[in-house]
């Protein structure tokens, strides 16, 4: 019997779900939330309302992009980024702007390598800059951070204050999961 045909009680479902994080394997429930499997074995769940966090960063960042990743979905966040959420086949340039689009906020991640590239992390930050200026007045929206000592673009520096990694990227976390939980609270109704 196909797998979407079949029933199952309750304690089957849970032991599908224990053995797909038990592989590592993320497990989404539909209008409820996501379990992520961790490194120490257990889980961590992500309700569908908490606060989506788009990461945009320039592909030789990538190992930074995916530990704050991390950090983000440990802070109970839900963060979108294309190495983890793209799939195979898909159409990456619409599906990164509507994921930027259904974001609560872009963070934007600066680097030496990410601020002189021509490419996709550019066209990232333009389109979550145009987004921006559909939003509230007092909506934070862009969120730039700095992995390193680089140079902002004019616009970002003119408009957004940005937070540093460097040289304490523990602290630079705090100051972005506060300004994310900050920004949620005065959000909600």
């Amino acid at each position: 019997m196909p797998f979407s045909h079949a029933r199952f009680d309750q304690q089957q479902v849970a032991q599908i779900i224990l053995d797909s994080l038990k592989k590592g394997k993320p497990v989404e429930i539909e209008g409820f939330g996501i379990f992520q499997p961790q490194k120490d074995g257990g889980f961590h769940f992500v309700a569908l309302d908490a606060p989506r966090v788009f990461i945009g960063y320039a592909a030789e960042d990538a190992e930074k992009a995916d530990q704050l990743y991390g950090q983000l979905l440990e802070a109970g966040f839900n963060p979108w980024m294309d190495r983890k959420n793209l799939k195979a086949g898909q159409n990456w340039p619409r599906l990164i702007e509507a994921a930027i689009e259904a974001s609560d906020f872009f963070v934007g991640c600066m680097s030496k390598n990410s601020v002189r590239k021509r490419g996709g992390f550019q066209s990232e930050i333009r389109y979550a800059l145009d987004i921006a200026l559909r939003l509230p007045l007092e909506d934070t929206f862009i969120i730039p951070i700095r992995f390193d000592d680089c140079r902002l673009p004019a616009r970002i520096v003119r408009e957004l204050q940005y937070i540093d990694f460097f040289p304490a990227w523990e602290e630079g976390l705090q100051h972005l999961t506060h300004a994310i939980q900050h920004q949620w609270v005065k959000r909600q109704p």
